[in-house]
């Protein structure tokens, strides 16, 4: 019960905040899939993705940060978490695999950024 709550209050907060965000909305007739692209309020692309007809989350999705920077590669079949996402910050690079709508196994790497050359 408190799942189901929970889940409803995370799914909510969701929708709400993807209400108030600009976007641009494209139904592909080649897929049958409707391709959203959703701004920040200063114009930047958050995420881009694909819905089903239905509203389910379908196939490639990513998000960006405030300077474009891809934050998320997330994919989807039918609304269900599947495959590989990967979880990009300054420090790290964050894989997940999911099986069956289900975390099957977590890596991450550190992200190493050169150092300059001083000449």
């Amino acid at each position: 019960m408190k799942k189901s709550i929970l889940f409803s209050i995370a799914f909510l907060i969701a929708v709400v905040s993807h209400a108030q965000e600009k976007r641009d909305l494209k139904h592909n007739k080649d897929t049958n899939l409707i391709e959203v692209v959703y701004y920040h309020d200063n114009g930047v692309v958050s995420q881009t993705g694909t819905y089903t007809l239905d509203g389910k989350l379908q196939g490639e999705w990513f998000r960006y940060d405030t300077e474009g920077k891809k934050q998320v590669s997330a994919n989807y079949d039918n609304g269900k978490k599947v495959g590989k996402w990967f979880f990009w910050n300054k420090t790290t690079l964050k894989e997940v695999d999911y099986d069956n709508n289900a975390i099957a196994s977590v890596s991450e790497w550190e992200i190493k950024v050169p150092v300059a050359d001083s000449n």
